[in-house]
């Protein structure tokens, strides 16, 4: 990757180029903020226990409480988003602060209107859609941390829609499923094996790929996976936006599942609908209205689209095929734990966890006109 040349290239306190990240601190990333009056997001004049709101590609207030620790330094005077971009994630956290950075998060129950779940009725397909996981292959990362990207079909649309999976514990149904005429390599070729391959390996089961009877598949899982439904987002995941904060939310999601400390392992189900479900040519004229003056709602409304088109059905499908019938949901959004949990609570969150920025304990971030007026269209 280009930025890993970069990073090995650069002596220490040398100046990273204007697009790479994560910074070391808090970055301006437009000439003309003096230019535009900055919406205040100040959190200086308020406890910063007392209230917080966390930015996702979702949205909503925050209600759990701070951790007491006090803080070495005051929050930025800007809401900020986490910087992490690849290669530094995920999998940055080292044992001495792991406990630190670990997530938090509190009891939900969709079941009861006091549960924490939010106030919308979300529309929820009678039926689950047909997904087929037809392929997984193992991804080492830069950083050490290794995960399991899964793609799926499905009988709704023609997208190849993603599971990306930290944890041996954790495997697709669908793909396990011995197919008609398939040969054992056949089955090691599209990622349907147990353990880890290796030259020469021919077989496809537990005995040929752990002799000594130790396999991650075989761990009993230590609790509900962490899990965070991601729409994808071209823009803000690859070619640096400062418009949104969707590629530093989906980096934060990987790093955090793949902390030590989190055992249970995790799931990112990474969706194939771009600009909340509008597309990505849509998603682009919408970004000139918003240079005419509207807002991110408003510019989708003018382009005669739902404020938000994107829809959870698949997600909840991938879930159960990857065995999960109990999650801890990574989101900010209390609405949207009923979407996931499917029309008939096929999946029970138990808990959701906080998404929040690194910017608010002063650990980097990035400042735009552009990204301030998203989060506060968002809340």
């Amino acid at each position: 990757m280009p930025g890993s040349e970069l990073r090995q290239l650069q002596p220490d306190g040398a100046r990273l180029p204007s697009f790479y990240s994560p910074p070391s601190g808090a970055r301006e990333t437009s000439h003309h903020d003096g230019d535009i009056e900055q919406p205040d997001f100040s959190l200086s004049a308020r406890d910063p226990a007392s209230s917080t709101l966390e930015n996702d590609n979702d949205a909503a207030l925050n209600p759990f409480p701070q951790a007491t620790t006090p803080l070495t330094q005051p929050p930025p005077a800007s809401l900020l988003s986490p910087a992490f971009t690849p290669p530094s994630t995920p999998g940055t956290a080292t044992p001495s602060n792991a406990g630190a950075a670990e997530p938090r998060g509190i009891p939900v129950d969709s079941s009861i209107p006091t549960g924490g779940c939010g106030s919308k009725q979300p529309r929820l397909l009678e039926t689950l859609p047909q997904v087929e996981c037809i392929v997984r292959a193992r991804i080492p990362t830069t950083t050490g941390a290794e995960m399991f990207l899964h793609l799926y079909t499905n009988n709704v649309d023609n997208k190849e829609h993603l599971a990306i999976v930290f944890g041996g514990n954790i495997r697709s149904k669908s793909l396990d499923a011995v197919r008609e005429g398939e040969t054992e390599m056949d089955r090691l070729v599209r990622g349907a094996y147990t353990g880890r391959l290796y030259p020469g390996r021919t077989t496809s089961g537990l005995a040929a790929a752990a002799p000594s009877g130790n396999d991650a598949s075989s761990e009993k899982p230590a609790g509900p996976p962490l899990v965070r439904i991601h729409s994808e987002c071209y823009t803000g995941e690859t070619v640096w936006s400062a418009r949104c904060d969707c590629g530093e939310q989906l980096d934060e999601a990987a790093r955090l599942m793949s902390l030590p400390t989190n055992t249970a392992g995790g799931i990112i189900i990474y969706l194939r609908q771009e600009g909340r479900g509008i597309g990505l040519g849509e998603k682009l004229k919408a970004y000139n209205l918003q240079d005419l003056g509207s807002d991110t709602v408003e510019a989708n409304l003018l382009l005669r689209h739902p404020a938000d088109a994107r829809s959870y059905g698949l997600a909840t499908a991938m879930l159960l095929d990857l065995g999960q019938k109990d999650v801890r949901l990574l989101t900010n959004n209390p609405d949207k734990i009923r979407a996931v949990e499917g029309p008939h609570r096929e999946i029970v969150v138990k808990e959701r966890v906080a998404m929040v920025p690194l910017s608010w304990k002063g650990r980097g971030g990035f400042r735009a006109p552009e990204v301030e007026g998203y989060l506060k269209t968002k809340v």
